[in-house]
């Protein structure tokens, strides 16, 4: 079978060819409609246990496989097998990176493991899918190779980054990536724990996955493998959520929004949450209680994106409008739902996820063979509390309003910060006004330092201290050096100066509980002004790191007030109370941004590093790179 038109079409590594060769049988895949009833195993059973032989231990459960009404549900043995392991990346080759090589943690070279990887499958039955990481138009052709049982991790992969039906693979099919699934490793080599090794060469990016959980290699290895690509060629794959924003009078604008875990990018895609009476709540007092409200009579259209990963292809750039382009690098999104914990939480995912057009991937989610997987039913971990982590896998085009996979030119990139409460009593970091205008050179320091900040959803740390999830945020997800990142973002952000760079806090602003509401407000106003501030609306931020503060905004007659916008100006936190958070805030971003200053730093941003260093002001980050404003 192995001299079949199908498999002589894929080139592929001499040694993965041999493996393939012995194998007990590959199987393609035609149609999602197969690859669905793949997962329940040859009987096509409503309940299929996912089980391999270990040596001394024998039979070992990864995960069990349910068919329900509305799709395939996928439930671990193990509560640590229900969520990613971030420390899960190691690197096996030699190329310049700044994480663990395989080498140093486990004493030997990766290529004894490569080869014992690929002796282990060649003694499987096995899926070759392919695929195209990034988008179908402009991604990278790739494969995947798992083992026929754990056909359900090829499924996870397909619904995020689609794949190629096996008749409609080409001749001479060169992967520029291959990902190898290979579950029993975490036992016999890892102790137990998650372990994805990266393996590149300049043509090839190999992504060894030795567990069956998806979020560090189907979908974040593919982030990894994107990054890796830009580095060749110039680009950077941005951890971001995109929205075109269509206003009440229909003009249309595209926002791009980082950040840290928690930062906002889920949210950007939301609309406001309105009060019971219609109104907005803007903040509430956290010393006194006291609410303030906004009447908004109509809101801005949300046309979604992008919701976690933005290509920046360099061949989709346009100098001539001076603002990047960016497109989605997903064809489905992996959502999670710990916020739904009761019917009507979210009336749009729950009317997808009940009644989809086609059936869904659902992962630590309560449900039974037969019966329809509920969204807000999250299977119980072993301490008898609901999973923190459950997850939904939705194609992009069963997003209401979602826009045309295709280039879009980005007119406001913002990052989110989470923010604690700040008072002269109790002075945090948290003094960040509403909605801030930065210079370029701004915009890329806090990319550098990507701070997570306040009470993260997704990070357990127990100091409650600030901490940096590293360069462009995605930094967990590179395989590469930070330096090199940093040198690609600085020249990204340089390249688009017709593309407005802002900064907005959510949670709390000063002494004020916001929550994610200065987000949407900061999207209403920019929208409504077509992406653009004008300077007579702007004052230096006290704190040179904001950039310029609002000094005043308007939306439906009603304006902000200055306590938002300028929380030096709040009784309970003033100037003073303000320049200790903020003092908080500049010494660890000179803590972070030093290690930066190798001799492989972009010259242009040495000086920024040190103008930061050295306390510069607003005027100094302007004079190294000027802004756009009338």
């Amino acid at each position: 079978m192995f001299t079949d038109d199908y498999f002589n079409r894929f080139v592929l590594p001499d040694d993965l060819t041999q493996a393939l060769r012995k194998c007990r049988s590959i199987g393609y895949v035609e149609s999602q409609e197969e690859l669905n009833e793949m997962v329940f195993g040859p009987a096509h059973a409503s309940k299929y246990d996912v089980v391999y032989n270990i040596v001394g231990r024998g039979s070992v459960q990864e995960a069990e496989v349910i068919r329900c009404k509305n799709g395939v549900l996928v439930n671990y043995m193990e509560d640590y097998m229900r969520r990613r392991d971030p420390n899960a990346m190691v690197i096996g080759d030699d190329l310049p990176t700044d994480k663990p090589r395989f080498q140093d943690l486990y004493g030997y070279p990766f290529a004894d493991l490569r080869q014992q990887t690929f002796d282990w499958l060649a003694e499987q039955r096995l899926i070759l899918l392919p695929f195209k990481a990034g988008d179908a138009k402009y991604g990278y052709e790739s494969l995947m190779i798992c083992p026929a049982n754990a056909a359900f991790f090829a499924l996870s992969l397909a619904n995020m980054q689609g794949f190629i039906p096996i008749d409609e693979v080409h001749d001479n099919y060169v992967p520029r990536s291959i990902f190898y699934v290979a579950p029993p490793f975490r036992h016999t080599h890892f102790g137990g724990r998650q372990v994805v090794v990266h393996n590149r060469s300049d043509t090839l990016h190999e992504v060894f996955s030795y567990n069956l959980y998806p979020g560090p290699s189907a979908k974040k290895g593919v982030f990894s493998v994107l990054l890796d690509i830009g580095e060749h060629e110039g680009w950077v794959c941005c951890h971001s959520s995109a929205a075109m924003v269509e206003t009440p009078y229909e003009n249309e604008i595209v926002f791009m929004h980082e950040g840290a875990s928690g930062g906002g990018k889920s949210e950007l895609l939301e609309d406001f949450h309105y009060e019971s009476d219609g109104r907005v709540l803007l903040g509430t007092h956290t010393v006194t209680g006291e609410k303030y409200y906004l009447n908004l009579n109509e809101s801005c259209k949300i046309h979604p994106i992008a919701d976690d990963m933005a290509v920046a292809y360099a061949k989709i750039q346009s100098k001539e409008s001076g603002k990047l382009m960016i497109m989605d690098a997903e064809d489905g999104w992996f959502l999670r739902m710990d916020g739904m914990n009761a019917y009507g939480n979210s009336p749009t995912y729950e009317k997808i996820c009940i009644h989809p057009q086609r059936p869904l991937f659902f992962l630590n989610m309560d449900g039974v063979p037969g019966a329809t997987c509920l969204i807000w039913e999250h299977v119980l971990d072993s301490n008898g509390q609901p999973c923190t982590n459950p997850r939904v896998i939705i194609p992009r085009d069963m997003i209401d309003n979602i826009t045309p996979l295709e280039p879009q030119e980005v007119s406001v990139r913002s990052f989110g910060v989470r923010m604690p409460p700040s008072t002269a009593a109790a002075p945090n970091y948290g003094v960040m006004g509403l909605l801030h205008i930065i210079p370029p050179s701004l915009a890329w320091l806090w990319r550098l330092v990507s701070p997570r900040g306040f009470k993260n959803p997704s990070i357990v740390d127990g100091g409650g201290t600030m901490k940096s999830e590293g360069v462009g945020s995605y930094w967990p997800f590179s395989t590469g050096k930070k330096v090199t990142q940093a040198n690609l973002l600085l020249r990204q952000i340089l390249d688009c100066p017709n593309t407005l760079n802002v900064l907005i806090p959510n949670q709390h602003i000063g002494a004020y509980r916001i929550g994610f509401v200065s987000e949407w407000i900061s999207r209403e106003y920019l929208a409504r002004h077509n992406g653009t501030v004008k300077m007579k609306h702007l004052t230096p931020a006290r704190c040179p790191l904001f950039g310029y503060s609002l000094l005043d905004m308007k939306l439906d007659g009603q304006y902000v007030r200055q306590t938002f916008l300028r929380p030096e100006t709040q009784s309970k936190l003033g100037e003073a109370g303000y320049d200790a958070g903020a003092r908080i805030l500049v010494d660890f971003f000179k803590q972070e941004i030093s290690q930066f200053l190798t001799d492989e730093l972009d010259p242009l941003g040495r000086k920024i590093i040190e103008c930061c260093l050295n306390d510069g002001t607003l005027e100094d980050y302007l004079a190294l790179t000027p802004m756009n404003l009338k």
